[in-house]
This record gives structure tokens, C-alpha cells and sequence, in this order.
């Protein structure tokens, strides 16, 4: 009943967004389930959020040899697991109030980091499926709101037969709020290799990166890097509906700071400034980056994945905000986190920032493993 509730009144603010670029094709799917039929049945149901979840599934993906379901929330991540995954159905999941009757009938379902949907576990488990939350985590920013609804997730959890957590920190928090199976892991992202699928000719001068940013972060890193002789900046935010802003704004910095400016790529050279008006070329930056500012964490967004920039040795610098992903840095070595303030002397002192590295990736070994007698279960 609160559900219905819930839809009934948002549907005018629903209805709104929709229109929204960024919006136009998840919210008529997820809630008017506008082209998006009930799926057939699959043996393996995996749900992931966005983009980077999407990705990080790779690992887990190369085990399944039959066709498989895919859901997720974000338009991003829509078009990567079309992109990454050929062998998936892939769907958006849909509001609550229509899971009972749109969800087929399916073995397992694998439910990644923090997507605790009740109404997705609870009907998985009346139709008699193994149900799996795998990458779970519990922010420092989240945790409290989770402790107020103690009652709320007591009864999702109860429908999960086993939740591996990215850390021991995400054990404790889950069994404190009444989780009962729980397996301390790690987070899959770390056997992923980062894959370049198109070779750039690095610079001659000093390359910094910053990664993923989002509003407020650009106008940041181009103060900062204003100052540095001898250097380039590409700039590549992080949500594709930014682009023509943040394309805009570097190319008014430029012009203010008497620098050459370009979108990256439509030129072979390399001008002072660029800005990356596309996705998937992220991957291919860090490979010719010497430093990387990584964004979402000099806001109060939670920071996104230093993985794939250490995985190339790149100077890592990021914000204090990285609530979302500390399991993620703790698995790496060599970076440096700072306060918005510092960005300017941290770059003109780059000299003496260490290069990043991953650490020891065994424990990822052993929940791929792990998950593999799940997948095989039942054949």
C-alpha cells in the first residue's frame, strides 16, 4: 500500500522528468514500463545500478555460458551492459509496485553493492530462487539512515541467503543492523583490467587528468592547474548531460588564461586545455596521464573508483569526500587525499607524489571462485 502511495504521488514529478535528457529513456521504463515487457525466463537474474557496477560485473559475466538477465537503474549503465555484455538480456528494473508480477522466474539472482530492493528480493524468494548481494557496502555517509530503519532491512535480509561484503568495516555495520549471513570479501572491481581500446600518443609535457568530475569540480582543477608551466589538462566529467557546460566553461578559462583549447581528439596535437565530450575513452586518459584529479569527492558525491587509474601508475589525487568508495582506496597504495583548498600547491608539488599501485588481489581471486559453485549449483 505505501508504495502504491508513493507512485500515485510522484507520477506528476515523474511524468516531468521524463523529458530530461538524462531521464527520457529509465524513468519511462522503470515506471510506466514503456517498452519494457516482462523478460523470459533465465536461470541467472543479475542486477546492477549504473555504469561502473555494469562494469565491474566483467569477471563475474565471463563465468555464465548461457544467456542470462541483466537490470539496471541508470541510462549510462543501460548502454554499457548493451555495450559490454551481448550475451544478456538487459532490462531496466522496474518501481517496486511492479515486481510481483513482472519479474520471470529464475535460479539466482546476484545483486550488487548497495541495491537493497525489498519487493526484488522478496518475490525472487517466493519463486524459489538462491539470492546473493555481492560488492556490499555501507558508506560512512549511509550508514546512520540505515541504523533508523533497522526494521526495514531486517526483513530484506531475511530474503538474502548470503551478502559478501567489500570489507570487514562492512561486516560489522551489516550485522549490527541484523544481517545474519555474511562473508567478508572484497570488491570484484579488483580483477578487473583496465582494457585500451585505442592508443593515444602521450604528450611531451606534464598530463593531468581529472576524471570523472563533477559541477564545481572543473572550475576547481582549472584554478589549480592555471599556474602550471609546461603542462596539459583534459577534463572529462562525469555525466554526459554536463558536456556542453563543461566544454563551454574550459574553453572561457582558456581564452581567460591565454591557453589553447580543444575537445580531446578532434585535433592530433595536444592543446593546454581539452575536455572529453564522450564515454568509454576514460580508460584510454589514465593510459597517457602522468597525474589523475579524480573527481566526485571534492563535492560531497562519495568519490568514484581510484582502481583503474592506479592500475596504470598514475599520481592520484582526490578529494576528502570518498565515503562511497574507502573499501576501493584501501585496496591501493600511492595516493593522496586533500581538501579543496590544497588542489593548487598539491599539483605545483607534484614532484613528490607517489606513483599509486594495486595491492594484493587473492581475496577477489576467492570470491570470483566462491561465486563460481553458486552459478554452477543446481546443473
Amino acid at each position: 500500500m505505501g508504495a502504491l502511495v508513493l507512485y500515485g504521488i510522484s507520477l506528476p514529478f515523474l511524468s516531468i522528468l521524463s523529458f530530461k535528457k538524462k531521464y527520457h529513456h529509465s524513468l519511462k521504463r522503470r515506471f510506466f514500463l514503456f517498452d519494457n515487457p516482462r523478460p523470459q525466463p533465465h536461470k541467472v537474474w543479475i542486477h546492477a545500478c549504473s555504469f561502473g557496477e555494469v562494469r565491474s560485473l566483467a569477471p563475474l559475466v565471463a563465468l555464465i555460458h548461457e544467456p542470462f538477465l541483466l537490470t539496471v537503474i541508470t541510462q549510462t549503465g543501460y548502454q554499457e551492459a548493451k555495450r559490454l555484455y551481448p550475451q544478456a538480456h538487459v532490462a531496466y528494473l522496474p518501481f517496486e509496485l511492479f515486481l510481483p508480477f513482472w519479474a520471470p522466474r529464475h535460479a539466482l539472482l546476484i545483486v550488487t553493492e548497495a541495491e537493497l530492493w525489498h519487493i526484488l528480493f522478496w518475490k525472487s524468494k517466493r519463486l524459489g530462487a538462491e539470492t546473493l548481494l555481492i560488492n556490499a557496502r555501507l558508506s560512512d555517509r549511509s550508514f546512520p539512515r540505515y541504523q533508523k530503519m533497522g526494521f526495514l532491512y531486517r526483513a530484506i535480509f531475511s530474503n538474502i541467503d548470503r551478502i559478501y561484503t567489500q570489507s570487514a568495516r562492512d561486516t560489522e555495520r551489516f550485522v549490527s543492523i541484523g544481517a545474519t549471513r555474511v562473508s567478508t570479501g572484497v570488491n570484484l572491481k579488483l580483477l578487473l583490467v583496465p582494457e585500451v581500446t585505442r592508443h593515444y600518443t602521450k604528450s611531451e609535457k606534464l598530463v593531468i587528468l581529472g576524471a570523472s568530475t563533477h559541477e564545481g569540480e572543473e572550475e576547481l582543477i582549472l584554478r589549480a592547474f592555471g599556474s602550471l608551466p609546461c603542462a596539459v589538462l583534459i577534463l572529462a566529467p562525469r555525466h554526459p548531460e554536463r558536456f556542453a557546460f563543461v566544454r563551454e566553461l574550459a574553453k572561457a578559462k582558456a581564452l581567460e588564461m591565454k591557453k589553447s583549447f580543444a575537445l580531446f581528439g578532434e585535433r592530433e596535437d595536444f592543446s593546454d586545455i581539452m575536455v572529453l565530450d564522450r564515454l568509454g575513452d576514460l580508460i584510454n586518459l589514465y593510459a597517457i596521464s602522468d597525474i589523475v584529479v579524480l573527481g566526485g569527492a571534492f563535492i560531497p558525491a562519495g568519490g568514484h573508483n581510484p582502481l583503474e587509474p592506479a592500475y596504470f601508475g598514475c599520481k592520484l589525487i582526490s578529494g576528502i569526500h570518498v565515503f562511497n568508495q574507502i573499501p576501493l582506496f584501501e585496496m591501493i597504495e600511492g595516493y593522496k587525499l586533500i581538501e579543496s583548498d590544497l588542489l593548487e600547491s598539491t599539483l605545483s608539488t607534484h614532484e613528490l607524489l607517489p606513483n599509486s599501485s594495486i595491492k594484493e588481489r587473492r581475496g577477489a581471486v576467492e570470491l570470483l571462485e566462491t561465486l563460481r559453485t553458486h552459478l554452477h549449483k543446481g546443473r
